[in-house]
């Protein structure tokens, strides 16, 4: 099976990891993508729906890995707050510190993961996303749960789509001396406390197939099981 695509550099995070690094995105109509394109990039990303099995064992074929398994879940925000609520606290710049300590730890096994990403360079950039989401120049807003002695529990990050009336969580953790308190529950409250401030209707959420505890708390909180997919990287050198 010859695979249509068309290369999409991604300039951003090739700047930031040092990594010249591409996605691929599918299409009928596209060109045929040939393994002396993908050596031209230290490492192609590519995202497929887990039903699409041909595609993947092309993909397999030509070097590809899979990296992770990731499910999308939709959640109506009048559903959810009709039931819940909270009092919503939102992160200021002088929380980014402490936040970034929760944020270098807690998705060390995201897709920017080892082998393919060091640790170090997954926490920059997980501490780099959280920073810009407190200022509001990539996530629209960081949002915390705090204990009644104030410490931060946890945080989660939104933004709104070019959908209308709709927005993703780009981030959400608890920091690990208040794991197992229900925080990450309070955290999908003040979510979606938020979006009803803002006029959202439906909150997207993404997390891996394997995390089943928070698949297990967007379905307590009324979430629908939108997609599923594969990540697929494929290095410059084979990483294993």
């Amino acid at each position: 099976m010859s695979i249509h695509a068309n290369i999409e550099i991604l300039s951003w995070e090739s700047d930031f990891f040092k990594r010249k690094t591409a996605k691929l995105h599918f299409a009928p109509d596209a060109p045929i993508v040939s393994l002396a394109q993908l050596t031209e990039y230290d490492l192609v990303q590519a995202k497929i729906a887990t039903a699409n099995t041909e595609l993947i064992d092309a993909m397999l074929a030509m070097g590809f890995w899979l990296v992770e398994s990731e499910i999308d879940f939709c959640l109506n925000i009048a559903s959810c707050v009709k039931n819940h609520s909270a009092e919503l606290v939102v992160a200021a710049e002088k929380d980014i510190e402490l936040l970034q300590t929760i944020a270098a730890t807690a998705f060390s096994h995201s897709r920017f993961r080892l082998p393919w990403y060091q640790l170090v360079d997954n926490a920059r950039f997980y501490s780099v996303w959280l920073e810009k989401a407190v200022k509001g120049s990539f996530d629209d807003g960081c949002l915390l749960v705090k204990n009644v002695q104030g410490d931060i529990q946890g945080f989660v990050t939104l933004r709104k789509l070019a959908v209308e009336k709709e927005a993703r969580i780009g981030l959400l953790a608890t920091a690990p001396t208040h794991q197992g308190k229900g925080v990450g529950k309070q955290l999908m409250i003040a979510a979606c406390q938020w979006c009803e401030r803002q006029g959202v209707e439906r909150l997207r959420i993404a997390t891996q197939i394997s995390n089943i505890g928070a698949m297990r708390l967007y379905s307590q909180m009324g979430a629908q099981i939108e997609s599923t997919a594969y990540w697929l990287y494929r290095g410059r050198h084979d990483p294993i």
